[in-house]
């Protein structure tokens, strides 16, 4: 009985493994679908803001890692009751340092923000420009804090609420917030880069984000799918590299480059918006920008 037990249970585990084997294949097949589709229709463009970007994040990798040593320093506040639980034992210590902890990782990011604008315009900064920028980055930082405040109240509170009503209502309620939600996130990962380059207006800045990501609504799946990847990537570099400055950097590129799409748009009324010239937009940024090799990125002075 015992061999029968286990010739069958080998049998079921590998039916299992072929099974897993089959949909991992049907995902990355569909992936790479999706991927050439959008990529037909934006391979200009996405193509070129990753080359860009990978540029500045390699030719100022060393003040993306200080940046984000700052950031990962400012989570340690609202990390402080999981390494010393002796000290911060009370749970009001805990949501007092979580709170304040968001706070400053909030206003910290804005910064990061007002600081990486520089290098996506071909520059470079100074950490005395860094520390500069506190003043016009406080307000979008203290809005954002907000923002994930009433993230985190819809999260813990509103959904489970509505979940566990149990009837039809509160079905259609929580697919609806989380809906919700989740086009409040792909709008609002632009906040802080929108802040800086369309006016420093709290609400208007809200208002853009919500109508970009209407607008693009494949980039911004995109550009999140990116993000988290990168993030996912940047645990193994323990978010030194490319960590929230490098994704902060990221979207202020795309945001700068889908400009040029906007003020195109603007001098031709009329045109197709399905139809942008990339090409054509894209020149002066290709020279700006220029090519590189492999032995580019690793010996630039033999060049």
């Amino acid at each position: 009985m015992q061999k029968h037990t286990l010739f069958f249970s080998g049998r079921n585990s590998k039916k299992r493994g072929i099974f897993h084997t089959q949909t991992f294949k049907y995902f990355i097949n569909f992936f790479a679908i999706v991927l050439n589709l959008y990529h037909c229709y934006y391979y200009d463009m996405i193509g070129f803001l990753l080359k860009k970007t990978l540029y500045d994040l390699w030719d100022n990798m060393f003040k993306i890692v200080v940046l984000n040593i700052g950031f990962f320093l400012c989570t340690a506040i609202a990390l402080l009751p999981a390494f010393l639980p002796r000290l911060f034992s009370s749970t009001m210590y805990v949501v007092a340092l979580g709170v304040i902890g968001a706070l400053v990782c909030s206003i910290y990011l804005a910064m990061v923000s007002f600081t990486v604008k520089t290098i996506s315009d071909y520059g470079t900064f100074t950490f005395a420009d860094f520390i500069g920028n506190f003043k016009n980055a406080l307000p979008s930082g203290i809005a954002m804090f907000f923002v994930l405040l009433l993230f985190f109240f819809v999260a813990i509170i509103v959904i489970p609420f509505y979940a566990g009503m149990g009837t039809l209502l509160g079905l259609i309620l929580t697919a609806l917030i989380i809906w919700l939600v989740i086009f409040a996130l792909l709008s609002f990962q632009f906040y802080y880069v929108v802040y800086v380059r369309l006016g420093q207006n709290i609400i208007k800045s809200f208002k853009k984000c919500m109508l970009i990501s209407l607008d693009n609504t494949g980039l911004s799946i995109f550009l999140m799918i990116h993000n988290i990847l990168a993030l996912m990537l940047s645990v193994v570099l323990v978010f030194m590299f490319p960590g929230p400055a490098g994704v902060i950097l990221y979207l202020d590129e795309a945001v700068r480059l889908r400009l040029l799409k906007y003020d195109w748009l603007e001098a031709n009324p009329g045109a197709d918006r399905r139809k942008i010239p990339w090409d054509e937009l894209l020149i002066e940024e290709r020279d700006k920008t220029g090519h590189r090799t492999f032995r580019n990125f690793i010996f630039p002075w033999k060049d």
